[in-house]
């Protein structure tokens, strides 16, 4: 089984967030969810990336970073939106790393120093019509990164929503949300 290490997107730590590390403990995994806003979380995502520009998205990295630490290096990195960022750092930057699963999220892997690493699989999730996973050019970083990992996989959603993975959030797509979960776990346990 896996370890895993998830990071909330910018909401906060939500219910949802917390089910779906339940999902993959439940499956036998050990899963570590940190709050990397401090016990903040809020109702809109509007609110919370205000959040993030008060404390920066430095300070976001920084504080997921620092939940790794202390922990196992064969970690498999998670992030929802926000959390891609420590997630994928982390990913192609700490030694061990046993892979990454980056939910409607992906950054150019030049923002953390270069090439993916070729022995680390990765998964990326999101909505093909999603304003932020489509619309800025996340789905086009999720694209150059299959195009060069050796183990990488990119899936696409019908729909529009952002955080449709969240069940804790209006959203929500149960049927998409459930077509990740079953992936995430294949996943999990290919590597695991």
């Amino acid at each position: 089984m896996a370890e895993v290490l998830v990071f909330h997107h910018g909401h906060g730590l939500t219910a949802g967030v917390r089910a779906f590390a339940g999902r993959l403990r439940r499956a036998g995994h050990t899963v570590h969810a940190p709050d990397l806003f401090e016990g903040r979380s809020f109702d809109s995502l509007e609110e919370g990336m205000a959040h993030v520009g008060d404390i920066g998205f430095g300070t976001v990295v920084a504080r997921g970073t620092a939940a790794a630490e202390g922990l196992p290096g064969e970690l498999v990195l998670v992030g929802f939106s926000l959390g891609v960022l420590p997630a994928q750092k982390l990913a192609q930057t700490r030694p061990g790393a046993k892979g990454a699963l980056l939910l409607e999220a992906c950054v150019p892997v030049a923002e953390f120093g270069g090439a993916w690493p070729v022995d680390v699989p990765v998964q990326i999730h999101g909505m093909d019509a999603d304003p932020f996973f489509a619309g800025e050019g996340d789905v086009d970083a999720a694209r150059a990164l299959v195009g060069t990992a050796a183990d990488a996989e990119l899936f696409l959603y019908p729909g529009d929503r952002h955080l449709f993975t969240d069940s804790s959030l209006p959203s929500y797509d149960e049927r998409a949300a459930m077509e990740v979960d079953r992936r995430v776990l294949g996943f999990l346990d290919r590597i695991g």
